[in-house]
Protein backbone atom coordinates (compact mmCIF):
# COMPACT_ATOMS: atom_id res chain seq x y z
CA UNK A 1 0.00 0.00 0.00
CA UNK A 2 1.90 3.23 -1.09
CA UNK A 3 1.61 6.59 1.19
CA UNK A 4 -1.29 8.28 -0.58
CA UNK A 5 -3.53 4.63 0.04
CA UNK A 6 -2.59 4.57 3.65
CA UNK A 7 -3.56 8.16 4.38
CA UNK A 8 -6.45 7.98 2.39
CA UNK A 9 -7.48 4.43 4.13
CA UNK A 10 -6.75 6.20 7.69
CA UNK A 11 -8.88 9.00 6.97
CA UNK A 12 -11.89 6.57 5.99
CA UNK A 13 -11.31 5.17 9.45
CA UNK A 14 -11.40 8.19 10.78
CA UNK A 15 -15.04 9.40 9.21
CA UNK A 16 -16.14 5.66 9.96
CA UNK A 17 -15.55 5.90 13.84
CA UNK A 18 -17.51 9.62 13.49
CA UNK A 19 -20.48 7.63 12.24
CA UNK A 20 -21.19 5.08 14.75
CA UNK A 21 -19.95 6.75 17.48
CA UNK A 22 -23.59 7.17 18.88
CA UNK A 23 -24.63 3.84 17.02
CA UNK A 24 -21.99 1.55 18.63
CA UNK A 25 -19.27 3.30 20.96
CA UNK A 26 -17.69 0.39 21.59
CA UNK A 27 -17.12 -0.10 17.45
CA UNK A 28 -15.99 3.54 17.17
CA UNK A 29 -13.27 3.18 19.75
CA UNK A 30 -11.71 0.04 17.67
CA UNK A 31 -11.88 2.42 14.40
CA UNK A 32 -10.29 5.36 16.22
CA UNK A 33 -7.56 2.35 17.56
CA UNK A 34 -7.02 1.28 13.91
CA UNK A 35 -6.77 4.97 12.68
CA UNK A 36 -3.87 5.54 15.33
CA UNK A 37 -2.17 2.15 14.22
CA UNK A 38 -2.62 3.24 10.67
CA UNK A 39 -0.73 6.31 11.94
CA UNK A 40 1.50 4.77 13.43
CA UNK A 41 2.67 2.81 10.63
CA UNK A 42 2.92 6.03 8.03
CA UNK A 43 5.32 7.65 10.65
CA UNK A 44 7.36 4.34 10.93
CA UNK A 45 7.54 3.60 7.07
CA UNK A 46 8.57 7.17 6.29
CA UNK A 47 11.38 7.25 8.84
CA UNK A 48 14.29 9.34 7.66
CA UNK A 49 17.46 7.30 6.84
CA UNK A 50 19.75 10.17 8.05
CA UNK A 51 18.52 9.17 11.41
CA UNK A 52 20.13 5.99 11.59
CA UNK A 53 22.52 4.97 14.40
CA UNK A 54 25.94 4.35 12.56
CA UNK A 55 28.51 4.10 14.63
CA UNK A 56 29.91 0.98 16.01
CA UNK A 57 28.96 0.33 19.73
CA UNK A 58 31.60 -2.21 21.74
CA UNK A 59 29.53 -6.00 22.18
CA UNK A 60 28.79 -6.19 25.96
CA UNK A 61 29.58 -9.92 27.29
CA UNK A 62 27.11 -12.01 26.76
CA UNK A 63 27.09 -16.02 28.17
CA UNK A 64 24.08 -16.85 26.79
CA UNK A 65 25.00 -15.59 23.06
CA UNK A 66 28.33 -17.35 23.55
CA UNK A 67 27.21 -20.24 24.31
CA UNK A 68 25.17 -19.98 21.28
CA UNK A 69 28.17 -18.72 18.86
CA UNK A 70 30.10 -21.95 20.48
CA UNK A 71 27.44 -24.68 19.70
CA UNK A 72 28.39 -26.02 16.41
CA UNK A 73 27.90 -29.59 17.00
CA UNK A 74 25.08 -31.55 19.04
CA UNK A 75 21.94 -30.91 19.66
CA UNK A 76 21.09 -27.60 17.61
CA UNK A 77 19.55 -24.72 18.89
CA UNK A 78 17.49 -22.33 16.68
CA UNK A 79 16.88 -18.62 17.95
CA UNK A 80 17.02 -15.17 16.65
CA UNK A 81 20.39 -13.68 17.40
CA UNK A 82 18.60 -10.15 18.36
CA UNK A 83 17.01 -12.38 21.46
CA UNK A 84 20.32 -12.85 23.07
CA UNK A 85 20.48 -9.26 23.81
CA UNK A 86 16.95 -9.22 25.82
CA UNK A 87 17.65 -12.51 27.42
CA UNK A 88 19.93 -11.31 29.09
CA UNK A 89 18.86 -8.13 30.14
CA UNK A 90 15.92 -9.77 31.83
CA UNK A 91 17.01 -13.13 32.83
CA UNK A 92 20.40 -12.07 34.96
CA UNK A 93 19.16 -11.43 38.23
CA UNK A 94 18.28 -15.04 38.36
CA UNK A 95 21.59 -16.17 37.71
CA UNK A 96 23.15 -18.73 40.32
CA UNK A 97 19.88 -18.69 42.25
CA UNK A 98 17.79 -21.42 42.92
CA UNK A 99 15.18 -21.21 40.07
CA UNK A 100 12.49 -22.80 37.73
CA UNK A 101 12.71 -22.16 33.82
CA UNK A 102 9.69 -23.93 31.40
CA UNK A 103 10.51 -23.56 27.95
CA UNK A 104 7.51 -23.89 25.01
CA UNK A 105 9.14 -26.27 22.31
CA UNK A 106 11.98 -28.32 22.43
CA UNK A 107 12.71 -29.02 19.14
CA UNK A 108 16.44 -30.55 19.38
CA UNK A 109 17.09 -29.80 22.77
CA UNK A 110 19.88 -27.88 22.34
CA UNK A 111 18.61 -24.63 24.33
CA UNK A 112 17.56 -26.63 27.50
CA UNK A 113 21.30 -27.13 28.79
CA UNK A 114 22.15 -23.42 27.42
CA UNK A 115 19.58 -21.71 30.24
CA UNK A 116 21.35 -24.10 32.67
CA UNK A 117 24.87 -23.15 31.41
CA UNK A 118 23.37 -19.39 31.97
CA UNK A 119 21.37 -19.59 35.37
CA UNK A 120 23.53 -22.25 37.22
CA UNK A 121 22.92 -25.50 38.78
CA UNK A 122 20.50 -24.61 40.83
CA UNK A 123 18.29 -24.19 37.84
CA UNK A 124 15.68 -26.67 36.85
CA UNK A 125 14.79 -26.71 33.36
CA UNK A 126 11.46 -28.02 32.25
CA UNK A 127 11.05 -28.37 28.43
CA UNK A 128 7.57 -28.50 26.93
CA UNK A 129 6.73 -30.42 23.25
CA UNK A 130 3.93 -32.37 22.18
CA UNK A 131 6.69 -34.84 20.21
CA UNK A 132 6.93 -37.48 22.43
CA UNK A 133 10.51 -38.32 21.12
CA UNK A 134 12.03 -35.28 22.96
CA UNK A 135 11.77 -37.38 26.40
CA UNK A 136 15.00 -38.21 24.80
CA UNK A 137 16.74 -34.65 25.68
CA UNK A 138 15.81 -35.33 30.10
CA UNK A 139 18.71 -35.56 32.06
CA UNK A 140 20.02 -34.62 35.59
CA UNK A 141 18.27 -30.32 35.93
CA UNK A 142 15.82 -31.32 32.85
CA UNK A 143 12.77 -32.23 32.61
CA UNK A 144 10.24 -33.09 29.71
CA UNK A 145 6.87 -32.48 29.20
CA UNK A 146 4.79 -33.59 26.09
CA UNK A 147 1.56 -32.14 25.87
CA UNK A 148 -0.06 -29.39 24.04
CA UNK A 149 0.48 -25.51 24.89
CA UNK A 150 -2.75 -24.76 23.55
CA UNK A 151 -4.61 -27.51 25.95
CA UNK A 152 -5.33 -25.69 29.09
CA UNK A 153 -5.95 -28.91 30.79
CA UNK A 154 -2.77 -29.68 30.20
CA UNK A 155 -1.88 -26.59 32.10
CA UNK A 156 -3.97 -27.45 34.76
CA UNK A 157 -2.01 -30.85 35.53
CA UNK A 158 0.93 -29.40 34.93
CA UNK A 159 0.49 -26.36 37.56
CA UNK A 160 -0.47 -29.18 39.86
CA UNK A 161 2.55 -31.15 39.37
CA UNK A 162 5.01 -27.73 38.98
CA UNK A 163 3.91 -25.44 41.74
CA UNK A 164 6.88 -22.58 41.74
CA UNK A 165 8.09 -21.32 38.17
CA UNK A 166 10.35 -18.15 37.90
CA UNK A 167 10.53 -17.82 33.70
CA UNK A 168 8.54 -19.11 30.65
CA UNK A 169 9.88 -18.78 27.30
CA UNK A 170 7.59 -19.48 24.61
CA UNK A 171 9.09 -20.79 21.60
CA UNK A 172 6.40 -23.13 20.62
CA UNK A 173 3.68 -23.34 17.66
CA UNK A 174 3.53 -19.84 17.51
CA UNK A 175 0.03 -19.57 16.70
CA UNK A 176 -1.57 -16.85 18.38
CA UNK A 177 -4.16 -18.78 19.76
CA UNK A 178 -1.40 -21.21 21.43
CA UNK A 179 0.38 -17.83 22.40
CA UNK A 180 -2.91 -16.07 24.30
CA UNK A 181 -3.40 -19.88 26.23
CA UNK A 182 0.02 -20.34 27.31
CA UNK A 183 0.43 -16.72 28.90
CA UNK A 184 -2.98 -17.08 30.45
CA UNK A 185 -2.73 -20.12 32.07
CA UNK A 186 0.75 -19.39 33.09
CA UNK A 187 1.37 -15.26 33.93
CA UNK A 188 -0.70 -15.88 36.94
CA UNK A 189 1.41 -18.67 37.77
CA UNK A 190 4.86 -17.07 37.98
CA UNK A 191 6.82 -16.51 41.32
CA UNK A 192 7.06 -12.78 42.03
CA UNK A 193 9.67 -11.25 39.79
CA UNK A 194 9.06 -13.98 37.35
CA UNK A 195 9.37 -13.70 33.49
CA UNK A 196 7.03 -14.38 30.68
CA UNK A 197 8.53 -14.09 26.99
CA UNK A 198 7.03 -14.83 23.69
CA UNK A 199 9.01 -15.74 21.43
CA UNK A 200 8.35 -15.18 17.33
CA UNK A 201 5.27 -12.56 17.22
CA UNK A 202 5.72 -11.83 13.46
CA UNK A 203 4.08 -9.33 10.71
CA UNK A 204 2.33 -5.57 11.50
CA UNK A 205 -1.15 -7.58 11.58
CA UNK A 206 -0.39 -10.82 14.10
CA UNK A 207 -3.67 -11.58 16.49
CA UNK A 208 -1.53 -11.89 19.26
CA UNK A 209 0.25 -8.62 19.21
CA UNK A 210 -3.49 -6.94 19.26
CA UNK A 211 -3.87 -9.29 22.35
CA UNK A 212 -1.00 -7.97 24.01
CA UNK A 213 -1.88 -4.34 23.31
CA UNK A 214 -4.73 -4.82 25.15
CA UNK A 215 -2.75 -5.99 28.48
CA UNK A 216 -1.16 -2.21 27.70
CA UNK A 217 -4.65 -1.04 27.77
CA UNK A 218 -5.02 -2.37 30.95
CA UNK A 219 -1.53 -1.67 32.76
CA UNK A 220 -2.65 1.97 31.77
CA UNK A 221 -5.64 1.74 33.49
CA UNK A 222 -6.79 4.71 35.01
CA UNK A 223 -9.72 3.09 36.86
CA UNK A 224 -10.34 4.75 40.48
CA UNK A 225 -9.05 8.26 41.98
CA UNK A 226 -7.62 8.39 45.37
CA UNK A 227 -9.43 11.03 47.75
CA UNK A 228 -6.08 12.07 49.35
CA UNK A 229 -4.10 12.76 46.80
CA UNK A 230 -3.96 12.88 42.73
CA UNK A 231 -3.63 9.81 41.78
CA UNK A 232 -5.03 6.00 40.81
CA UNK A 233 -5.97 3.16 42.67
CA UNK A 234 -4.03 0.20 41.37
CA UNK A 235 -6.18 -2.78 39.85
CA UNK A 236 -5.12 -6.20 40.55
CA UNK A 237 -3.64 -6.22 37.01
CA UNK A 238 -1.24 -3.34 37.82
CA UNK A 239 -0.26 -4.94 41.30
CA UNK A 240 0.83 -7.79 39.92
CA UNK A 241 2.42 -6.69 36.28
CA UNK A 242 5.44 -4.93 36.30
CA UNK A 243 6.12 -3.97 33.03
CA UNK A 244 5.61 -5.41 29.61
CA UNK A 245 8.38 -4.75 26.79
CA UNK A 246 8.18 -5.21 23.11
CA UNK A 247 10.92 -6.57 20.87
CA UNK A 248 11.38 -7.06 17.25
CA UNK A 249 9.34 -10.64 17.15
CA UNK A 250 9.65 -10.62 21.27
CA UNK A 251 7.08 -9.68 24.00
CA UNK A 252 8.56 -9.63 27.74
CA UNK A 253 6.41 -9.27 30.55
CA UNK A 254 7.68 -9.04 34.60
CA UNK A 255 5.86 -9.02 37.64
CA UNK A 256 6.53 -7.06 40.58
CA UNK A 257 9.22 -8.65 42.60
CA UNK A 258 8.41 -7.83 45.93
CA UNK A 259 5.28 -5.33 47.41
CA UNK A 260 3.26 -3.61 44.75
CA UNK A 261 2.34 -0.20 44.97
CA UNK A 262 -2.04 -0.19 46.06
CA UNK A 263 -2.06 3.31 43.99
CA UNK A 264 -0.12 5.56 41.83
CA UNK A 265 0.85 9.10 43.04
CA UNK A 266 1.61 11.72 41.57
CA UNK A 267 2.06 14.59 44.23
CA UNK A 268 3.25 18.03 43.80
CA UNK A 269 6.17 19.36 45.63
CA UNK A 270 7.30 23.09 45.93
CA UNK A 271 5.44 26.30 46.77
CA UNK A 272 5.61 28.51 43.66
CA UNK A 273 3.70 27.68 40.56
CA UNK A 274 2.93 29.15 37.09
CA UNK A 275 -0.80 31.03 37.31
CA UNK A 276 -1.96 29.10 34.32
CA UNK A 277 -1.84 25.81 36.11
CA UNK A 278 -3.63 25.18 39.36
CA UNK A 279 -2.25 22.79 41.90
CA UNK A 280 -4.70 20.12 42.55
Amino acid sequence: MGRSERIKRAARLVGEATKSVIADPKEAVGLLASRERERAHEFTRSWPVDNLTTTPVPAEANPLLEYFEANRTGPGIYKWRHYFEPYVRHLAKFVGKANTLVEIGVYSGGSLPMWRSYLGPDCHVHGIDIEPTCKVYETDGISIEIGDQGDRAFWADFRERVPDVDIVIDDGGHLPEQQIVTLEEMLPHLRPGGVLMIEDIHGTSNHFTQYALGLVDELNECAEETPDIHGFVATPFQRAIHSIHFYPYLLVIEKHASCAPSQFEAPKHGTEWQPFLEPR
